[in-house]
């Protein structure tokens, strides 16, 4: 989610295109919330770890 999110980030800077910006941010967010809820050993969607 976090790689789908940076992607979208460079191709809406690339292009213009501002809701793929706003996509982008909001995916890698998303996705480094889960990513540090993992770490620390929480569940992340009944899963042990998030990747």
């Amino acid at each position: 989610m976090i790689v789908l999110g940076v992607i979208l980030l460079v191709i809406g800077l690339v292009t213009g295109v501002s809701i793929l910006w706003t996509i982008g941010i909001v995916l890698a967010a998303i996705g480094l919330v889960f990513w540090v809820l993992g770490a620390t050993g929480r569940a992340v969607g009944g899963r042990r770890h998030y990747w």
